[in-house]
């Protein structure tokens, strides 16, 4: 007697949905194609401002993650950002240079240097944020019931697994209002 097939797709060892067969190469074509266009759309509203005072996307990376982690260090910046010192160094110069960005050296070790988006650069950083915050939350209505957590686990997906870790310990990273300390939160990355 044969069995009917389950209407949900078998879970894999981490308790999430898997998909009952591997997607076809037309079916991966199209959504490495969708990734290229919603990527360029998501980026493209904050270019635009951006370009309008000397910045470039690196700016916006650099002061979406400090404004996100104040006190980060340099050397954890280049590792999220996987930049060269180079590189970074002429983008950290120009937004210091135009007050979005301090930098203070550390206080067990003078040769850190951590940084901390000033008032103006939470202002820019802000304006940036609405705007592709704006678009995620078009795109989500759109996409219907529990399409966040979807997008979550889909995106977490993407990145290695060995990065896995560190990235859910940057997002999952929340300030406590009373003193401003990072605390881990408990919720799982995605």
């Amino acid at each position: 007697m044969k069995s009917e097939p389950s209407p949900h797709p078998p879970a894999a060892p981490d308790g999430q949905p898997r998909m009952s067969q591997e997607p076809d190469s037309e079916t991966l074509l199209s959504c490495m194609e969708l990734l290229f266009f919603a990527y360029r759309d998501f980026i493209g509203d904050p270019d635009a401002i951006l370009e309008s005072y000397g910045f470039g996307r690196a700016h916006h990376r650099v002061l979406h993650f400090v404004s996100r982690n104040p006190g980060l260090r340099v050397a954890d910046l280049l590792d999220i950002l996987r930049i060269t010192k180079q590189s970074l160094a002429r983008v950290l110069k120009q937004l210091v240079d135009e007050g979005y960005i301090e930098q203070e050296a550390g206080r067990t070790d003078r040769r850190e240097r951590h940084l901390f988006v000033t008032d103006k650069g939470i202002a820019l950083t802000n304006q940036l944020a609405e705007l592709q915050m704006a678009r995620i939350r078009v795109a989500l209505t759109s996409a219907g019931p529990k399409a966040d957590e979807t997008l979550r686990r889909f995106l977490f997906a993407m990145i290695g697994e060995e990065q896995r870790p560190n990235v859910a310990r940057i997002i999952n990273r929340v300030r406590t209002p009373q003193t401003g300390a990072q605390e881990d939160e408990t919720r799982e990355a995605c």
